[in-house]
């Protein structure tokens, strides 16, 4: 496809809902017709180096030719077969390399085909282990505040209930139990008390809790903050004292983001529950994975059902298995540390100035992730046409301006990038010192 090719704005602007938007007061959307490397080619010619990975998922960048030959491959044998009763040499392929990557006690892949879906999965897991071991009435789950794991329906029950984007759901949504997020920074000692509260809420409840569910070390959509490893350490502990299984959801995080193969290897331990996504295909195709431990497998096999009752019908879908088996192949190839550390040190040199504008409240650099936090919410469609402007695709959301770029990302591409987001972070600045400046007048005038 050129980049000549017309898109129709005005019927996408009349008829097709995009992601968290009005249908009458649309944010702008940018006509995208093809992608190459790391960049975005509109439709009006104009290249944008993409902060973003498409969401955190095009990890190898875009028009990667080992990926491509494998879908294409797959494509012309066999594009979907339906997983009940079937098996397939993609899905078996793509499972081996999962457990090979992981931690030992897991052995079993559950292949679904989106990461809300992966947790969704992930928690019945848990009610039905419990179902399995006589102790029915552990049906809640715990988490911490601040968290995102998704869209579907018990995935938003455990997303952040006070500032997250599923509060007027209500009580439509299942109440859980939310510990305060973890207060000590990555890389610091555990503060005295920030498992205090974790420990009160399992102490009291755990005859009634399945799982605590938790994004390791980094806590994505809903805080982009790093938090110390030794806060998982200890969650882990606890979830080992009082009888609780642990997920942790790394769909976010898994594959190199932040560092480290897994997050949870900053910390050295090993989940019960363990959900993958986005960068599991490179971001080719939708799929997801939700791993669990033999035990939790024959809690469930015990269960009153004997069975595990969730089967999605693209489920193991042998083109996004086909993606999956041959990112992880480029994964294996352990270019990604060299890289992801690359990225990590430009950013920390180039960001370090971004602490001396107007109106930033901090800033933070792991792994891949990079990220400006300002003191107030920004006016996510001024400022996305401000990074377009500047040849870039940065979108930032609430008060963070943040990137999280593909690991084959060039040094000077990613400066690009960095000088944009100190560029954008000032004219943010600005706007809120100007806002405040009209609030104190309209106060003082009032």
């Amino acid at each position: 496809m050129s980049a000549t090719t017309q898109i129709d704005h005005q019927f996408d602007r009349q008829h097709i809902w995009h992601p968290y938007t009005s249908m009458t007061q649309a944010l702008p959307v940018y006509g995208v017709v093809s992608a190459e490397g790391c960049e975005l080619i509109l439709d009006d010619g104009r290249r944008l180096i993409d902060g973003t990975s498409s969401w955190w998922a095009c990890v190898h960048g875009y028009g990667h030719p080992y990926i491509l030959e494998a879908m294409q491959k797959q494509l012309s044998t066999l594009s979907h077969v339906m997983f009940g009763g079937i098996t397939h040499p993609s899905a078996i392929a793509v499972s081996k390399k999962l457990l090979a990557m992981t931690s030992d006690n897991l052995t079993k892949v559950f292949l679904a085909d989106s990461g809300s879906i992966a947790v969704e999965v992930a928690m019945k897991m848990a009610l039905q282990y419990w179902q399995g071991r006589g102790a029915p009435s552990k049906q809640r789950i715990l988490t911490v505040k601040h968290g995102y794991h998704g869209d579907t329906f018990a995935a938003m029950s455990v997303c952040d209930p006070e500032g997250g984007m599923h509060t007027m759901f209500g009580e439509a949504v299942t109440q859980q139990l939310f510990a305060p997020a973890p207060k000590t920074p990555f890389g610091e000692t555990l503060i005295a008390d920030d498992l205090e509260a974790m420990e009160a809420l399992l102490n009291a409840h755990h005859q009634t809790i399945a799982a605590v569910i938790i994004e390791p070390i980094m806590q994505g959509a809903g805080a982009m903050h790093f938090y110390s490893a030794d806060y998982l350490k200890g969650l882990r502990a606890l979830c080992d004292r009082y009888k609780v299984l642990l997920i942790l959801d790394e769909i976010a995080t898994g594959f190199g983001r932040t560092g480290k193969l897994f997050a949870y290897q900053h910390a050295g331990i090993e989940a019960d529950i363990l959900c993958l996504g986005k960068a599991l295909t490179g971001g080719y195709i939708s799929l997801a994975a939700t791993l669990c431990s033999d035990e939790v497998a024959l809690g469930i096999s015990d269960s009153p059902s004997g069975v595990f009752m969730h089967g999605p019908t693209f489920m193991g879908n042998p083109l996004a298995c086909a993606a999956a088996s041959a990112s992880l192949d480029l994964i294996n190839q352990h270019q990604w540390p060299e890289q992801v550390a690359a990225i990590e040190q430009q950013m920390k040199q180039e960001l370090a100035t971004a602490s001396a504008i107007e109106g930033v409240k901090a800033v933070r650099c792991l792994g891949a992730v990079g990220v400006i936090e300002m003191t107030r919410s920004v006016n996510t469609a001024a400022l996305q046409q401000a990074f377009v402007d500047r040849g870039v695709w940065v979108r930032p959301f609430s008060s963070y301006i943040y990137i999280m770029p593909p690991y084959t990302i060039s040094a000077q591409q990613l400066s690009r990038l960095t000088q944009a987001m100190l560029e954008v972070a000032a004219i943010a600045g600005a706007e809120a010192k100007a806002s405040r400046g009209d609030e104190a007048s309209f106060i003082s005038h009032g």
